[in-house]
């Protein structure tokens, strides 16, 4: 798959980029992260921090994070 969100349960910010994946009807794999910051080495590793939620488009080359930047490229690249 192209699309991976890293979220954490529970986090509004990644429960609002979910709903606007699925609203879009965009395919996408959910990796789970760890509550603690200092667990997240996969986040890390793929965005060079360790906050969520994260969206890697491997198809576009694009890695971000922050939920208002990725609801935009969202809107205007994967809707």
């Amino acid at each position: 798959m192209s699309i991976t969100l890293y979220a954490l349960d529970g986090c509004p910010w990644c429960v609002t980029v979910h709903d606007a994946l699925s609203d879009a009807g965009v395919d996408y794999e959910t990796v789970w992260v760890d509550a603690l910051h200092a667990d997240r080495n996969e986040v890390k590793r793929v965005s060079g921090q360790r906050g969520v939620p994260v969206l890697v488009d491997e198809e576009r080359g694009v890695t971000m994070s922050e939920s208002a930047n990725i609801l935009e490229y969202v809107e205007r690249t994967l809707a």
